[in-house]
Order: C-alpha cells, then sequence, then structure tokens
C-alpha cells in the first residue's frame, strides 16, 4: 500500500487515466469493426469514415496509447479492407 500523499495520487489518477485510455482505444476498434462490416455503396461515405477512423487512429498514436507500428498496421488493413 502507498505510504506517501504523492504516491497515493498517482495511484489516483493514473487508474483514472487508464480508464480513460481504455474508452478512446475501444472506440477506435468498434469504429473499425463497423467500417469493416458496413456495406454501404456510396463511396463518399466510405472515403469519409476511412478518414475519420484514420485520424482517431492517429490520435491514439500521439497520446502513446497505441504504439507507432500497431497504428501504421491498422491503417494499412484499413485501407485493404476497403478498397
Amino acid at each position: 500500500m502507498a505510504n506517501h500523499k504523492s504516491t497515493k495520487k498517482r495511484i489516483r489518477s493514473s487508474k483514472t487515466r487508464n480508464e480513460g485510455n481504455k474508452y478512446l482505444h475501444k472506440t477506435v476498434r468498434n469504429a473499425i469493426r463497423n467500417a469493416s462490416d458496413k456495406s454501404t455503396e456510396n463511396s463518399k461515405d466510405k472515403l469519409a469514415d476511412k478518414n475519420k477512423i484514420v485520424s482517431m487512429i492517429d490520435k491514439l498514436e500521439k497520446r502513446n496509447i497505441i504504439h507507432k507500428n500497431k497504428a501504421a498496421r491498422l491503417k494499412s488493413r484499413l485501407m485493404r479492407k476497403s478498397s
């Protein structure tokens, strides 16, 4: 158990940050899955969805929630699937 005041605060803040990161990561995973399941005919909608998901992946990478190589792999697979 933590004995110092600062250590207790670090535990609280890291738990909050971890929950937020998990939420963001799960949101991106759901978006990727829904994009691959969705069979929209309009190519403009597909392009807009792709761009939105790529932006979400880039934000996760920037915040160090996912590794840069994983981000690149996710984006590559997304582009391959929907082509």
